[in-house]
C-alpha cells in the first residue's frame, strides 16, 4: 500500500466519528438528508439487471446497514445481502442489528484475499467525500480500490461520486469530471458502463458491468423493482 493510499484512513475515521456522534441515522453515515439517502439506496439497487433472479450483493462500506433496512422495507428478498466496512464501530452495530447476516471487517487494500465473490457490489458514499485529501490523493485511492472490488464482482458494481455539474463545489467532497472517470473505466475496468445523473441529486452513480446489456436492463429492471415497491411513485 502506498503512502497516499494509506491516507484514506482519515475517511474511515471520519465515518466512525459520525456514527459515534449521531448513531443509527442518516447523519450517522454522514448523509445530510434522509429522503435523499433513500433515493441513493434505490439507485444503487437498480444496477441489478436480473430483478426476478436470486443474486448476491455486497454492500461495500455498509456503515449501519441502511441499505439492508431499505431492502427489508421493500421486501427485496431475492437479494442475498452481505456487508463490509473498515470501521469496527460500523460492523459492530450492523451485526447487532442483523446477527444472521454475513459481515466483513476489513480494508481490502491491506491485501486480505478472504473476501468471496458476489454477483454485485455497491459502494454508496465510499467516494463522495475526500475530506482533507487532495483530488489527486483521492483519485489515487479510488483508482487502486476499484479494480480490487471489481475483481470480486461476477456481474457488476455500482458507486457514486460528486458531480461537476453543480452550482458550486465543496472542497471536502470528491467532484469527479466524467472525462477522468470514463478514461479510468475504459483503461482499468470495463467498457460496459452506465453513468446516471437522472435522480435529482448532486452526485452521479456509475454502473460497471462485465458483459453487455443484451436487453436486460431497460425497462425490465425498473419494472421489477416497481413490482416490489422499491421504486418511488414518481420515479
Amino acid at each position: 500500500m502506498t503512502a497516499d493510499t494509506r491516507k484514506h484512513q482519515a475517511l474511515v475515521d471520519h465515518y466512525a466519528q459520525c456514527l459515534q456522534r449521531y448513531g443509527d441515522s442518516h447523519l450517522g453515515v454522514d448523509w445530510p438528508n434522509a429522503a435523499d439517502a433513500q433515493t441513493r439506496y434505490r439507485v444503487m439497487l437498480e444496477c441489478i439487471r436480473e430483478p426476478d433472479e436470486a443474486v448476491t450483493l455486497l454492500d461495500f462500506g455498509c456503515g449501519a446497514s441502511h441499505l439492508l433496512d431499505f431492502m427489508h422495507a421493500h421486501r427485496l428478498d431475492r437479494i442475498a445481502y452481505s456487508g463490509l466496512d473498515a470501521a469496527p464501530e460500523s460492523i459492530a452495530l450492523s451485526r447487532q442489528k442483523y446477527p444472521d447476516t454475513p459481515y466483513y471487517l476489513m480494508d481490502v487494500l491491506d491485501g486480505d484475499d478472504a473476501l468471496p465473490m458476489f454477483d454485485y457490489i455497491v459502494m454508496n458514499g465510499v467516494f463522495t467525500e475526500k475530506r482533507e485529501l487532495s483530488y489527486g490523493e483521492m483519485f489515487n485511492y479510488f483508482s487502486q480500490l476499484l479494480p480490487l472490488v471489481f475483481a470480486k464482482a461476477r456481474r457488476g458494481i455500482a458507486f457514486n461520486v460528486m458531480a461537476k455539474a453543480v452550482d458550486w463545489e465543496r472542497d471536502d467532497l470528491f467532484h469527479v469530471p466524467t472525462d477522468d472517470l470514463i478514461a479510468f473505466l475504459v483503461n482499468q475496468l470495463s467498457r460496459q458502463f452506465v453513468l446516471r445523473n437522472d435522480y435529482g441529486l448532486y452526485d452521479y452513480t456509475t454502473y460497471v458491468y462485465r458483459e453487455p446489456d443484451h436487453g436486460k436492463s431497460h425497462p425490465l429492471w425498473r419494472q421489477g423493482l416497481r413490482r416490489t415497491g422499491a421504486l418511488l411513485p414518481d420515479a
